[in-house]
């Protein structure tokens, strides 16, 4: 008798287990609606000269990091970008992007979101943004994607314009 109580027990126990495990609804996890755009970056800054050429790492030779990332809205036509450099600039503002082409920019722009300064605040236009897939190289050599745009600020004077490149943050110590 009890090898039928244990027999038994087992199957229920099988039982609520497959009931358990059923799947509630058909959804598909997914990514966001700029998935290939966004992520986080290992950015350097240089400062575009009047002839065109570039001053490499204006402000030193440190990497910093960059997000890209999906609006509230998760929309294919716009995300947010944020870079801070300590002590120079910060960036953090939604910009119009063209998901197909992988471009974005935008004009005059508040730089900061919530800016304490309201009564004039910092603006920013950045040009020729482009996410490039599989063009950038991490520190071993292989594939990744890059990024790079142009940037100025309404407060510079005499105008400025950085030159924010480099290559999507792989998760990896390199």
């Amino acid at each position: 008798m009890r090898k039928y109580i244990i027999h038994l027990a087992t199957a229920a126990i099988a039982l609520v287990g497959f009931v358990a495990c059923d799947v509630e609804t058909n959804e598909k996890p997914g990514g966001t609606a700029v998935e290939q755009m966004a992520g986080f970056w290992d950015v350097r800054v240089h400062e575009v000269n009047a002839d065109g050429t570039l001053t490499p790492n204006v402000f030193g030779s440190r990497t910093y990091s960059l997000q890209t990332y999906n609006t509230v809205e998760n929309v294919d036509d716009k995300m947010w970008v944020n870079v801070s450099v300590p002590k120079k600039w910060s960036i953090q503002l939604v910009t119009p992007i063209n998901y197909g082409a992988r471009t974005f920019s935008c004009q005059n722009v508040k730089a900061m979101y919530n800016d304490p300064n309201k009564d004039s605040p910092t603006l920013a236009t950045i040009t020729e943004g482009k996410v490039l897939e599989g063009q950038g190289r991490n520190l071993h050599g292989l594939p990744v994607d890059s990024i790079v745009f142009n940037v100025q600020f309404s407060t510079d004077s005499p105008a400025k314009t950085y030159r924010v490149t480099g290559t999507r943050h792989t998760g990896f110590t390199e």
